[in-house]
């Protein structure tokens, strides 16, 4: 299964990108909603997958760019939403990537510790946290357990790692980084170290991985999956080191933004939503060239604050790249039916530009590219 399914997404991917570097590409060109789909990761229920559901059909008629996977339901307070033995998942991802005439892009959030949607009591192998890697602080010891959490994914079909989280623990009491151990360390220089660690084993393996939560989350109070975080009176620039060092190394395949409010650097907005954050902090300073990936958008410090529909245009015209919808706080079958028809207003209606959406479209295709 393994084998066959790798052969038949290289061919895939192969035969997508010759396509559109052909005299014959603008004839298969997409069309503005097909760019947008790819704009789209969205999560879904069930531990396998047909041609009725719905996250199928949304990947098939529609060109849905990305998965997301879990191991547990939020909302139905129960595990085995995606995830419940290796040779399933390896099924469901291969159901996933059949249904698809485009590279799929599936995540899956395996920091390690705590934070890992493969868990070992579903017969994976067992993983180490951030915290952990940071405390033996031995760098030969973060190689080797990223490049076993990196063959496991890469074995699975899994391409996009969600990680590593290169917050840092300067908060101990931060209830959504420290508490569960997401962090290497207080120290930027020793965080940037490990991170280039787990990221290496990662591409070593062929899997493409995620710096998070930019600007910064660690030393936040509160956590921004519940509501309002304001990190204004704790951030620090000391926090920018690690995502800056790992972007001019050009490590950084992708960047997660974080839902956290800075009033020095965004008077409204937090940073996801946030023009002067990602177009100014992340891509003009940092020189950031990569795809810009969300947090999820149904986290209570967007929803509680913003609308749908004003939270999609915010995001978009910040710069985010691709917009998660996790579907595990709340789930909605038609969120991508919903986010392509408000996306195509907003450009019919002027609000943003079709250059603006080309801009994302070509940057998630650079970033399949390397699949």
């Amino acid at each position: 299964m393994k084998t066959v399914r790798k052969v038949a997404f290289f061919l895939l991917v192969g035969a997508f990108f010759l396509a559109g570097c052909s005299p014959k590409a603008s004839a298969l060109s997409p069309s503005l909603d097909e760019k947008i789909a790819q704009m789209l990761m969205v999560g879904f229920r069930g531990t396998i997958v047909d041609e009725n559901h719905f996250i199928v059909q949304d990947i098939k008629a529609r060109k849905l760019g990305g998965v997301i996977l879990f191991d547990y339901d939020i909302a139905e307070r129960q595990p085995g939403r995606n995830i419940k033995s290796p040779a399933q998942v390896d099924a469901l991802v291969a159901s996933l990537q059949a249904a698809s005439s485009a590279p799929l892009l599936i995540a899956i959030d395996q920091e390690g510790g705590r934070i890992a949607r493969l868990k070992a009591r579903d017969g994976f192998p067992p993983t180490v946290s951030h915290g952990f890697l940071g405390q033996v602080d031995d760098l030969e010891i973060t190689s080797e357990h990223s490049a076993k959490l990196a063959k496991t994914l890469a074995d699975l079909g899994i391409g996009l790692n969600l990680a590593p989280v290169v917050d840092l623990c300067v908060n101990p009491d931060n209830p959504v980084i420290a508490h569960y151990e997401r962090c290497f360390s207080a120290d930027p220089e020793k965080t940037t170290a490990h991170a280039l660690r787990f990221i290496k084993a990662h591409h070593q393996a062929g899997v493409l991985t995620s710096l998070k939560h930019f600007p910064g989350h660690g030393s936040s109070t509160t956590d921004s999956h519940l509501g309002f975080t304001d990190i204004s009176d704790t951030w620090s620039e000391t926090e920018l080191i690690p995502f800056r060092r790992l972007i001019a190394q050009g490590r950084a395949d992708a960047v997660m933004t974080a839902h956290v409010f800075h009033a020095r650097l965004d008077e409204q907005h937090p940073a996801t939503l946030s023009s002067a954050v990602i177009g100014g902090l992340l891509r003009e300073d940092l020189a950031f060239e990569g795809v810009v990936i969300s947090d999820d958008m149904q986290m209570g410090a967007i929803t509680q604050h913003y609308s749908f529909e004003t939270a999609v245009h915010l995001a978009i015209k910040a710069g985010v790249d691709i917009l998660v919808f996790g579907n595990n706080l709340d789930y909605d079958e038609k969120i991508v039916v919903r986010t392509i028809a408000l996306i195509r207003g907003l450009v019919d209606s002027g609000s943003l530009s079709a250059s603006r959406i080309d801009e994302s479209y070509h940057r998630i295709q650079n970033l399949k590219r390397r699949l």
